[in-house]
């Protein structure tokens, strides 16, 4: 069976799943095209408030396909460089992406499927799952952002752990560091994700916009700069129709119904 992304939707969230068992889910560009497009769909889509990425089976992601890699490397260098670019692409869309993404972790998340699960806005894994870069164990250096990740989520010393030494990486380790949002227990990795897209999905989705938006360009801003982003948002915001629906529920201890 070829690599595909799945597509299925639970209440306001849609799951996508990379399924290709037979190589742990390893990537390849069918499945980075699919990804872009499946998030284009669900930007336009308002009944779908999040989306959580897991892989099939046993593991979420083996990282890039070692077969294509090797059988690319008696081609022109251009024909990786396009899939890199594919890859990027596709990481870039989870970050610009206006609603949260889930990543629900089952084994291995190794190499480009790191990768993939440091992109999304936040991380649910079973207490079994693995991670690690592994790039160095097959002679290759990083790609899909991953060295980009570490270096602002993790100490110095840490990440160069990772990257330097390809050392696996517990859940609950990196849970501990702040890296993992939730642990549970293997097997529940997608019922725990769903668990908590209902509690983002209560939220008003152009808060949730904004919250991912201030929170990407946090890093690059001088204070100066990102009060007045903050400002720019809190203004717009109050003034959208869900500040209203939130604002009148709160008073009335009522659940609000957003738009």
């Amino acid at each position: 069976m070829s690599a595909q992304l799945k597509s299925s939707t639970h209440g306001l969230t849609m799951v996508l799943t990379v399924s290709n068992p037979g190589q742990r889910n390893a990537l390849g560009p069918a499945i980075y095209a699919a990804g872009i497009e499946a998030l284009n769909v669900a930007e336009t889509n308002p009944d779908v408030r999040s989306v959580i990425l897991i892989g099939e089976g046993t593991t979420f992601c083996a990282g890039g396909d070692l077969n294509r890699l090797q059988a690319n490397r008696q081609q022109p260098p251009a024909v990786q460089t396009q899939s890199i670019d594919q890859l990027h692409g596709w990481i870039e869309a989870i970050r610009a992406f206006p609603k949260p993404v889930i990543a629900a972790v089952e084994g291995y998340a190794a190499g480009a499927g790191f990768a993939l699960a440091l992109s999304c806005d936040l991380i649910v894994a079973a207490s079994d799952a693995v991670f690690l870069t592994s790039y160095g164990q097959v002679g290759l250096s990083p790609d899909g952002g991953t060295s980009w990740q570490l270096a602002r989520s993790l100490p110095r010393q840490f990440a160069s752990e990772l990257l330097l030494a390809g050392e696996r990486i517990g859940a609950s380790r990196l849970h501990a560091l702040g890296l993992v949002n939730r642990v549970c227990e293997p097997g529940h990795a997608l019922d725990t994700a769903l668990a908590l897209a209902v509690q983002v999905n209560a939220q008003a989705p152009n808060v949730l916009a904004s919250g991912k938006e201030l929170l990407e360009t946090a890093v690059h801003n001088s204070l100066h700069a990102h009060l007045a982003e903050e400002q720019e948002h809190f203004v717009r915001n109050l003034n959208h129709p869900n500040a209203g629906i939130g604002i009148a529920a709160f008073l009335n201890r009522q659940a609000p119904e957003f738009e």
